[in-house]
Parts: structure tokens; C-alpha cells; sequence
């Protein structure tokens, strides 16, 4: 069941709360047990506490950082043409581009981009919840690690690479063969775990314990 957030007076601002979607301003209040706090305008979902969030938000980044190793170590795709085949990690298909100038920097940011703002974000969330998840107050510098993480979010591009992939896919498949490799089935699940991770997340909630714990 869903619980709209109260509107917010005038004063009250370290108690704010706004919508990501309408930006309407809300007074943010801590939801009873199974219930929602939502937007009267758009209705987004705001807050929504759940018991063991954090546990399970931790475990879907750790899944993030293992699936991440597979994907750029094991073959993603191979392509086999008038007899002639090859194999490529993602990791191989960034080195590529190494080629010095814009190309040596283009394969710094394909790499930093897909490979290493995913990890990097799984880490700082792990950095952030470990000690929440057991009851402990944050560790030195939580409260900047969490922030770097979210200002992360939208240079995380490891979904935009699986449409670019498939769409390219559907270009190549009519030349030549291709194979998908274990990598590939990585990627995917990989992409769908970092938007259940992000889902998954209270930031409210979080953000709220680390100011109780600071």
C-alpha cells in the first residue's frame, strides 16, 4: 500500500524531500512497516523502506563486481566469416581502439565508462551499507563515498553498451555468423542486476543513516 508524502511547509528544510520526476517538495516522513511514501502529482515512489534492504543491496553489488570480472575476461562474441573467426572480450573490443591520439583516449573511456563506473559505484555501496547492514555506525568518509556514487549513476553506461551491441548485432547478422560467448549472457545479467541494485535502493532511508550515524 502506498502512503503520499505530506506536503511541506515553509519551514522544516533539512526535512525535505523532492520528487525526481514533477520536483514537487514534499515534508519527508518515515513510512509505517509495508507501506510507501509517493508523489500526490506524479505518483513516485519516494520512500520505501524495506527490512534487509541493505543486505540485499549489498549482495546484488557484490553480484555486480563478480558478473563485471567474467564479462571482461571471458569471449562476449564470435564472428565467423568466409571461414575465418575471432573472438573478443569487451575488454579486447575497448583495446582496439588503442591506436594513440582520440583513439587511445576513446578506449579510456569506453573502459572507464562500461567497465570501471559500474565497478567503482558496487564498491562505494558496498563501502557505504556494509556497516548499516550490521547494525554499526558508517565508516570514515560514507557519507562522500555515497554522494560519489550517485553522482556516478548517470555515467554508468553498461546498458547503453548491450542496445548498442544488439543493434549492431542485427547489422552484422546478415554477413556473417556470430556467436554469442559466455561474456555476452554476463553482460545481460549484468545490466539487469545494476537496475535491480538501483531499484532496490531507499537513498532516503540511506542518507538518513548516515546523518543519524555521523
Amino acid at each position: 500500500m502506498s502512503n503520499p508524502a505530506a506536503e511541506i511547509p515553509d519551514d522544516g528544510l533539512d526535512e525535505m524531500i523532492a520528487c525526481p520526476q514533477c520536483d514537487a517538495l514534499y515534508h519527508a516522513r518515515m513510512p509505517p512497516d509495508g507501506r510507501r511514501a509517493t508523489c500526490r502529482r506524479c505518483h513516485t515512489v519516494l520512500i520505501a523502506p524495506r527490512q534487509g534492504a541493505y543486505a540485499r543491496v549489498i549482495a546484488l553489488a557484490l553480484t555486480v563486481m563478480v558478473l563485471m570480472i567474467g564479462a571482461t575476461t571471458f569471449p562476449f562474441l564470435a564472428v565467423n566469416v568466409a571461414g575465418f573467426s575471432n573472438r573478443a572480450s569487451v575488454l579486447d573490443s575497448a583495446l582496439a581502439f588503442v591506436d594513440g591520439g582520440l583513439m587511445a583516449s576513446l578506449a579510456v573511456l569506453v573502459v572507464a565508462f562500461i567497465i570501471m563506473v559500474p565497478v567503482l559505484r558496487a564498491a562505494l555501496v558496498i563501502y557505504v551499507l556494509g556497516p548499516l547492514a550490521l547494525g554499526r555506525a558508517p565508516l570514515r568518509g560514507a557519507r562522500k563515498a555515497f554522494k560519489v556514487s550517485e553522482d556516478l549513476r548517470p555515467w554508468s553506461m553498461a546498458e547503453i553498451f548491450i542496445i548498442g551491441v544488439a543493434v549492431a548485432l542485427t547489422k552484422v547478422s546478415d554477413l556473417a555468423s556470430v556467436e554469442f560467448g559466455p561474456a555476452f549472457w554476463m553482460f545481460a545479467g549484468l545490466v539487469v542486476v545494476i537496475v535491480l541494485k538501483d531499484g532496490a535502493m531507499d537513498r532516503w532511508s540511506i542518507w538518513k543513516s548516515l546523518d543519524s550515524g555521523s
